[in-house]
């Protein structure tokens, strides 16, 4: 595979587990500063994706590049541009909203402040509360704050407003927005047809483990015949999709 200044270039890559194929053969690649969407049903492979493209599980075959890295040989180098929030958060319970905070700040040589990223999510008001008493939707946005900490040039949410009230997810809207601004390279899988046509430049469209579309949301309804991504998905996929929200 050529290495090119993209900031994820994910190559013919291949999982499966004993239960089947989770991913088969998907090949992106994702420019710096886009948002790009990846909409699926579930089980369709979207987080195995996101998770091999990150280096958190190894791809059976292909080959990954994040900003010309290899998210497995070059991890420390990786980690420092990269920040994840995945759809199950896994934290110390026992730890409050600073302290997690603090902790995550202490990997970077440049955190962002911790009261920014307080703001940025929404939780002023939830700084000494420990982790095993927030909601769903505060640990949540917790998750998100910490994939934000380190200033990443590239970040992957996965499911990024599942759990969370129509105000808090219109928040974590204008936060991405934010974060476009900056130049932020933006990975969001996601199963909301609102959140995507609003947020993503370009939105691959996955069924059981293969790259079905990949279009701007617009494109994608002009591909489907559709007046609507929403249409569109069920023409191109064959899927009912779920929607969120």
């Amino acid at each position: 595979m050529t290495t090119t200044t993209a900031a994820v270039m994910a190559d013919s890559l291949t999982k499966a587990y004993r239960g089947g194929t989770a991913v088969d053969g998907i090949t992106l690649r994702i420019e710096p500063g886009e948002v790009f969407g990846i909409l699926g049903t579930n089980g369709a492979g979207k987080t195995t994706t996101v998770e091999m493209i990150a280096g958190l599980r190894r791809p059976d075959s292909g080959e990954v590049r994040i900003f010309g890295l290899d998210p497995h040989r070059d991890r420390g180098a990786v980690r420092q541009i990269l920040g994840v929030q995945l759809q199950q958060a896994y934290m110390h319970h026992a730890l409050s909203v600073d302290e997690l905070i603090d902790l995550y700040r202490s990997f970077y040589p440049d955190p962002r402040p911790a009261a920014d990223l307080r703001a940025l999510v929404g939780l002023e008001d939830q700084r000494r509360v420990r982790f095993e008493k927030l909601s769903g939707g505060q640990q949540q946005r917790l998750s998100i704050a910490l994939a934000l900490v380190g200033r990443p040039r590239l970040v992957i949410l996965d499911e990024l407003t599942t759990g969370l009230d129509p105000h808090a997810r219109r928040r974590m809207w204008s936060t991405l927005e934010g974060l476009r601004k900056e130049d932020v390279t933006i990975v969001l899988v996601s199963h909301a047809m609102d959140e995507v046509e609003r947020l993503c430049d370009r939105v691959a469209l996955i069924d059981a483990g293969r790259v079905v579309a990949l279009d701007t949301p617009a494109g994608l309804a002009a591909q489907g015949g559709a007046d609507s991504l929403e249409d569109a998905f069920v023409t191109l996929t064959g899927r009912e999709l779920e929607i969120d929200g």
